[in-house]
């Protein structure tokens, strides 16, 4: 099982990684990367809605690009009760038991009646102590979050997903600074060797041990307030998931991978053996 290991960050080492304020530039492009494509989507609906309650869609030639109108003006007429009813609930249980939705999570007290909550989850087939090492050194400053790095780096986030375990890297506190990009981090509120990592504002990552071989690897996020479900799904729940769900899988590739290679030498060689 893994050692105990405290970071020894201090304060001044956290404003140092976030000293800079994000140019405007530089958050325009960030949030047109990240939330351009649902606003897109919300106008899409938005227009669906209105070209259908016109009956618009009747009246228009029949030309390519019109009919190419009707079909996404349809998509989005449909869409407010497609996904509330079916693709919403798949996306927040992605993968996840549903015993494992129900139970709980090692961060579930630091939000004790969600207004929101997801449950993802991935089995990993390698051990829970050749799994952690690369949970351990998530962030922006070390090992990346092994999601869609060119679309991070599109938001300026200056990724680079780490494909090896760095035993440097395996240290984490209560309150050290996250980055997720060079102006913006989220700050650990639990850190407990072999188990679980917790990030403020996204939730917790948690390893359950199937058997000696098998790791599920779950990621519970809970949120206290919010915006109605027609704004939140477009803006924020969606592109979360794209790049959660990718980061699940990116950490069960790399340990499997690794495991299947070294036999687990390398996760010795970080000490978590």
């Amino acid at each position: 099982m893994a050692k105990t290991m405290m970071s020894a960050r201090t304060p001044s080492d956290e404003s140092a990684i976030l000293s800079t304020r994000p140019p405007l530039l530089s958050t325009a492009r960030a949030f047109g990367v990240v939330y351009g494509p649902p606003l897109l989507a919300s106008v899409l609906v938005g227009a669906g809605l209105v070209a259908a309650a016109r009956r618009h869609l009747d009246q228009t030639p029949r030309t390519r690009t019109a009919t190419l109108l009707r079909v996404l003006a349809a998509l989005g007429a449909a869409a407010p009760a497609v996904y509330p009813l079916l693709v919403r609930p798949w996306l927040l249980r992605w993968g996840a038991t549903e015993c494992e939705v129900h139970q709980s999570l090692p961060g579930d007290d630091l939000v004790p009646h969600p207004w929101i909550e997801s449950t993802r989850a991935v089995t990993i087939d390698a051990p829970l102590d050749a799994v952690w090492p690369w949970l351990a050194q998530i962030g922006q400053d070390r090992g990346g979050f092994y999601s869609y790095e060119w679309l991070e780096n599109l938001a300026g986030c200056e990724m680079h997903n780490a494909d090896r375990i760095h035993s440097e890297w395996q240290q984490r506190a209560v309150g050290d600074l996250v980055p997720l990009h060079p102006q913006a981090g989220l700050k650990v509120t639990l850190f407990g060797p072999g188990r679980a990592i917790g990030l403020e504002g996204w939730g917790a990552f948690v390893l359950e041990p199937i058997h000696e071989q098998h790791t599920r690897l779950i990621a519970r996020s809970r949120s206290s307030r919010g915006w109605p479900t027609f704004v939140l799904a477009p803006l924020g729940e969606v592109p979360h998931f794209v790049m959660e769900r990718k980061m699940l899988l990116g950490i069960k590739e790399r340990a499997e991978r690794a495991w299947a290679r070294d036999g687990g030498a390398a996760t010795m060689r970080a000490g978590w053996r």
